[in-house]
């Protein structure tokens, strides 16, 4: 099993992570910490069950462009 997080960079230069099939959230001030938080947010909600094998940190970038 794969868990991928949507992970979005707030405007003071965190992170914050969502798991997109459990209700996991952790947020980190850069992105070692992040991972760090995920991977520890994963094994606390697991703790009584197997593990996923992988963990996918997909980066959503959302940027608004002005029409010249």
């Amino acid at each position: 099993m794969e868990l991928v997080f949507s992970v979005t960079q707030e405007a003071d230069g965190g992170f914050v992570a969502e798991c997109l099939s459990h209700d996991i959230f952790t947020q980190g001030d850069n992105w070692v910490e992040l991972r760090a938080n995920v991977s520890e947010a994963v094994s606390a909600y697991f703790f009584d069950q197997p593990k996923p094998s992988s963990i996918r940190l997909h980066l959503v970038r959302d940027e608004v462009m002005a029409c010249a």
